[in-house]
Order: C-alpha cells, then sequence, then structure tokens
C-alpha cells in the first residue's frame, strides 16, 4: 500500500502508545473549526462590511466589489501555504506545523478586528486588510494537510476513513458560527455595527485560539511521522521530491475535488445571485436554505467516513461523482421552482452528494503517497484545486449566467463537467500512485 501500510513497528501499536485517535481527531477537529471560522468570517464581512470601512466610493457596488477582491487573495495564498507547510510537516512534523497554523491564523483574524478603517489611515486601511487576508490564506492552506493527516495517520486499521472525515467537519462549523455570529450583530444599529460591532467575531478568535492551542499542544505526533524519523526517511525537500517524482498523481489527487469543491461554491454563494435576481427571491430564503444545509453536512460527513469502512472508499467516491454528474441539471429544475421547501431540498441533496467526496478526500489522497512526502502531496493538490475548481466557480458560474443571457443550462453543464473530471481522475489516480511509486494502493 503506498500510503498506510504496516511497518516493522505497527503504525497501529506506535498510535496506542503516542496517543488516543479521538483525541487527535477531536484536536483536529476543533482546530480546523477555529480556523475555517477566521477563514469564513472574512467573506461575510465583506458582504456587509469592508465595502464600507476599507474600500469606501461613490459607488456602493464598486466598494463591495473591492472587497470580494480582497477575498479572493485568501484563495490565491492557499497554494502557497500548502506548499510551505506541507514540505515543513513531512521535516519537522504534523504536530508542530497545526500549531504554527493556528497562531497564523489567529494573529491575522485579531489583527482584522483591530485595524482602523479607511477614514483614520487612507490607503494603508485596505493595504494592510488585504496583507492580512493573505496571511490567513497561507495559514488555512497550511493547516489542512496537516490536520488531517495526523487523524488518519493515529486512526487504527479498518477506521481510517472515518477518523480522516472528522476534520472535515470544520468546515461546515465554521461556516454556522461566522454566520451565527454575524447574524447576532447584525441586531445592533447600523452605526454601532459599522463602528465596533463587526470587529466582535474577529477579537474572538484570540480567545478560540487559546483553546485550540492548549488541545493541539496536548497531543503526540503522527506515529507514521515517528517512524519515518527513526528508519531515517525523513526527505531534505519534501515538496521538491512529491513534485518532481509524483506530479501525476498530485495532478489526479487535484481533480478529484473540483466535483464536491465546485459545487460547494455554486450551491452556496452563486445560488444567492441566482435566486435574487433572475428568480426574485428574498436573500433570506437562500441563505435560511444554506444554513440547513451546513447543518446537513455536519452530520453527514463522519457517517460517510463510517459507511466508506464497508463500502470501499474509492467504490463510494465513484459513485459519488456519478451522482454530482446526474444532479446537475435536477437542481436547476428544483430550484427554479421558487418554492423554499423545495430549494431547500435540492440544495441539500446537491451538498450531500459532495459531502461524500469531501469526508472521504482525507484517507483516499493519503493513500496515494508515501509518507515522506505525504503531507506535501496532498496539500498541493488539495490546494491546487481550491483556487481552480472552489474560488472560481462562483466567477465562472457567473459569466455563463451572463453569456448565455440569463440560461441555467449552462451552468448545470459546468457541474456535471466537473463531475465527470473527478470521477475520471478518482478512476486513474490509483493507478498513477502505483506507477509514480512502485507500490500497491489500496482507497
Amino acid at each position: 500500500m503506498a500510503g498506510f501500510a504496516a511497518h516493522p513497528t505497527s503504525p497501529n501499536t506506535r498510535a496506542r502508545k503516542s496517543g488516543s485517535p479521538r483525541k487527535v481527531a477531536l484536536a483536529s477537529f476543533i482546530g480546523t473549526s477555529i480556523e475555517w471560522y477566521d477563514f469564513f468570517l472574512y467573506g461575510t464581512a465583506s458582504a456587509l462590511v469592508f465595502g464600507t470601512v476599507f474600500f469606501p466610493s461613490e459607488e456602493p457596488i464598486i466598494g463591495t466589489l473591492l472587497a470580494f477582491g480582497s477575498f479572493g487573495v485568501g484563495f490565491a495564498a492557499r497554494p502557497l501555504g500548502g506548499a510551505i507547510f506541507g514540505n515543513l510537516a513531512d521535516k519537522i512534523g504534523r504536530k508542530k506545523v497545526l500549531v504554527t497554523t493556528l497562531l497564523i491564523m489567529g494573529f491575522a483574524t485579531a489583527a482584522i478586528g483591530l485595524l482602523p478603517g479607511y477614514a483614520t489611515i487612507g490607503v494603508w486601511a485596505p493595504i494592510l486588510l488585504v496583507t492580512l487576508r493573505l496571511i490567513q490564506g497561507i495559514g488555512v492552506g497550511g493547516e489542512w494537510g496537516a490536520a488531517v493527516m495526523m487523524s488518519v495517520e493515529h486512526a487504527p486499521s479498518g477506521k481510517k476513513g472515518f477518523f480522516g472525515s472528522i476534520p472535515q467537519m470544520g468546515v461546515p462549523v465554521g461556516t454556522i458560527l461566522s454566520t451565527g455570529a454575524f447574524s447576532l450583530l447584525a441586531l445592533l444599529p447600523e452605526e454601532q455595527f459599522l463602528s465596533w460591532g463587526w470587529r466582535l467575531p474577529f477579537l474572538a478568535s484570540f480567545l478560540l485560539v487559546i483553546v485550540g492551542l492548549v488541545i493541539r499542544i496536548s497531543i503526540e505526533e503522527s506515529p507514521a511521522f515517528q517512524e519515518v524519523v527513526e528508519s531515517g526517511r525523513v526527505q531534505k525537500m519534501p515538496l521538491a521530491v512529491a513534485v518532481r517524482g509524483h506530479w501525476r498523481t498530485i495532478l489526479a489527487a487535484a481533480g478529484t475535488r473540483f466535483s464536491e469543491n465546485s459545487t460547494f461554491y455554486v450551491v452556496t454563494v452563486f445560488s444567492i445571485t441566482y435566486g435574487v435576481e433572475a428568480l426574485g427571491l428574498d436573500r433570506t430564503i437562500i441563505l435560511n436554505a444554506v444554513l440547513i444545509c451546513a447543518l446537513v453536512e455536519f452530520v453527514l460527513i463522519p457517517l460517510f467516513g463510517r459507511w466508506s469502512e464497508s463500502m470501499g472508499h474509492r467504490k463510494m467516491f465513484l459513485w459519488a461523482a456519478a451522482a454530482s454528474i446526474a444532479i446537475a441539471f435536477p437542481y436547476f429544475l428544483m430550484f427554479n421552482t421558487g418554492n423554499f421547501v423545495t430549494i431547500t431540498i435540492a440544495m441539500t441533496i446537491t451538498i450531500g452528494i459532495a459531502c461524500v467526496m469531501f469526508a472521504l478526500e482525507p484517507v483516499i489522497m493519503g493513500s496515494l503517497f508515501p509518507t515522506e512526502i505525504r503531507t506535501s502531496a496532498v496539500s498541493i493538490g488539495y490546494q491546487v484545486a481550491a483556487v481552480f475548481a472552489g474560488g472560481l466557480s462562483p466567477f465562472i458560474a457567473t459569466g455563463l449566467y451572463a453569456l448565455f443571457d440569463g440560461a441555467w443550462w449552462p451552468i448545470a453543464a459546468y457541474i456535471a463537467f466537473m463531475g465527470l473530471i473527478s470521477f475520471v481522475s478518482m478512476w486513474l489516480a490509483p493507478a498513477a500512485a502505483r506507477r509514480e511509486s512502485g507500490q500497491e494502493v489500496h482507497a
């Protein structure tokens, strides 16, 4: 097995010595929840606050567009964070990276909450805001690989799919916490909300980071990484080894993400604009549906991780990728009814299918690469896909909507095409891993 083969010192035995898999999974989950809370706070604030406070303009829409542009900087920085910290995780250990990335996110997020606005320091306000967003992107880009590999590598045999899915639950939790925080503060009078109210969720990150650090410092290093150190297989530059020797597998791993990542952002971002402008729906209807989707996602992710152990990780992923192709057109047909219940069902089913793939990505991606370069490889594949499949999807969907005069079918075709990419990538990935590693892959 290229990823989780037994070594002379059994990883399962070492896991019992180095710490409880449940404790490690909990630490990864809490840390990723905090980091995604920090990351998603910026997106919500971009829509509600930043255009006024940091990008003032005579045309409010211009300020909002600039704010959303700064939001995109975080996506652009994620591959850089994945490269830097994935490399370090393979060289100095997963645990040290997890502590470092949590500190980076906490610092950047709290600093945004303290940052003076344009009216106080002029052009330096947006410059510093974009810089802090860049730091956020680097932090969250470096977080994922180390967090999920810690959880998977500590997991006992036969439960890696379940334990690997636990850190993935941080995404819906981050969505719920950040959305909930701003929903409560939006009850303040507008003047108070714009002057100091919006800052409170950012400053709260400092307290959350302290909690996360206490938990993460208490866990032990990954037993798989310990074995690499003891056997003298630590690479001087793991990232370079990964890219040079495993680039085909990295591309295949990135391709497996295209469906779930693009679907997530089309459903939760583009659909809001589509529902309001094309169907004349109230924005709160779709926002409430998105919140319900996040709650369902939180429940489904670990269930899919557990069910995959009996069905097979790769087989279950392929079925989900095929389902993502099949649901693309029915999703819009249901959404176009304008009925809240029907819209919520459509969004929940579509996101639920994406959740299957999302839940299984840690164990599947990890199985494709040798331990000594694993975090570098999965981090690059995951974060590159986040840029091209996630960050660009709302823009592509919006462009197709404009190009075809408001027709919905090209966007449905785009979702189906991304599902096809993920299906083919998952089908080809084990063969690429065998060719580049010379080992059998079981996913």
